[in-house]
């Protein structure tokens, strides 16, 4: 099968060396080049995760959910043991326990008796948050980052802790199912994480900062097709018949819009979850994945990660695997109704299969 991802991401790690202009930015020079596109249709149940290095599938799932948890707190990461907030929540901790602000910072004492404080490793903090459930809840909390904004925009109190309407926020996304529910066509069928008035809570600004929901009517033939790939029976159905087998009525595509785009490291993790929540999506709002769109802004290269782009480029892509969803469609379509429900879901219940992929290449990430 051709792999037409894998050779659009390794174009764009072209373009950059080849075009990128260099900076100095807050945490390393790039190479940069503004205003690009990715592009992905899915296709016989092919799924959008790279293959010219092998890709943390689990981890990137456990994020996803994070998200749509409404979760600010890498405490939940932690112990699924998905670590790529680690170092913005010890870089927070650090930057507060140096400039000794409260008390609690002062944890790990070299000599009691000489009373010499030491602040912890980013190692021991991660220990800490794992085995310690209140130094959790206070220091492992990153302000109102995506799940806040998703799924609780404005709300006076962290996500499920409203008491009343009064302090509850815009549940985003379950107003996205709603609306693509009751309104299919319309143009507003989006959701932000950009949030003015909080970015300075926050520890980093949303990267991806918007997706926006399109959805269009299957023909009647590629309704038949659909039914021939779930059954496997080369029969012709009348649309009364393929209404009664919940044959979906409609194709559905998302596009992610980023400011910033780490291209060796955040991009590949941005395009699989984007593509699994398309997939959660249109399962629960019965439409069929149709095609994923990233626009991103500053497209850059750290130069530190030169060296493994460059043994990326060498590679030729592989098939791309697929993934099949463990939970029901009666449980998607109950979930589109009741959010509450997204707690029952877990990376266990995406399963990936026919992943063959390059070896996996170690870059830094710089937070």
């Amino acid at each position: 099968m051709d792999n037409k991802l894998d050779k659009q991401y390794i174009e764009l790690l072209k373009d950059i060396l080849e075009n990128g202009v260099e900076k100095d930015t807050r945490n390393g020079k790039t190479l940069s080049v503004f205003g690009r596109q990715i592009r992905y249709k899915f296709k016989d149940g092919e799924f959008p995760l790279l293959t010219t290095k092998k890709m943390a599938f689990k981890t990137m799932v456990t994020e996803l959910l994070w998200f749509l948890k409404g979760s600010t707190n890498i405490k939940y990461l932690v112990d699924n043991n998905s670590h790529i907030w680690d170092g913005d929540a010890y870089k927070s901790y650090h930057n507060m326990a140096s400039s000794k602000q409260e008390p609690d910072y002062e944890i790990h004492v070299d000599n009691p008796n000489e009373n010499q404080i030491r602040v912890m490793t980013q190692k021991e903090f991660i220990e800490r948050i794992k085995n310690d459930n209140e130094f959790a809840k206070k220091y492992g909390e990153l302000g109102p980052i995506y799940g806040s904004q998703w799924r609780n925009w404005g709300g006076e109190l962290p996500f499920g802790e409203a008491i009343s309407s009064l302090d509850k926020g815009i549940d985003q996304i379950q107003e996205l199912i709603n609306n693509i529910k009751n309104n299919p066509d319309s143009r507003r069928l989006v959701v932000s994480a950009w949030n003015p008035s909080v970015l300075k809570k926050s520890v980093l600004p949303p990267c991806h900062h918007s997706f926006q929901v399109y959805t269009r009517e299957l023909s009647h033939q590629e309704r038949n097709l659909i039914y021939v790939e779930r059954f496997g029976k080369i029969t012709e159905k009348s649309l009364s018949q393929l209404n009664e087998l919940h044959i979906p009525k409609r194709a559905i595509s998302l596009m992610f819009n980023m400011r910033s785009s780490d291209v060796p490291l955040g991009l590949p993790f941005n395009i699989a979850s984007y593509g699994l929540l398309l997939e959660i999506i249109g399962k629960m709002v019965n439409m069929v994945p149709e095609e994923l769109v990233g626009n991103m802004g500053d497209c850059h290269i750290y130069k530190n990660q030169i060296d493994g782009v460059k043994e990326q480029l060498s590679r030729e892509g592989y098939s791309l695997p697929k993934i099949e969803h463990m939970k029901t469609d009666d449980f998607y379509k109950t979930l589109s109704g009741d959010m509450s429900l997204i707690s029952h879901l877990d990376s266990s219940d995406f399963v990936l299969t026919n992943y063959k992929s390059h070896p996996s290449i170690k870059m830094p990430l710089s937070n």
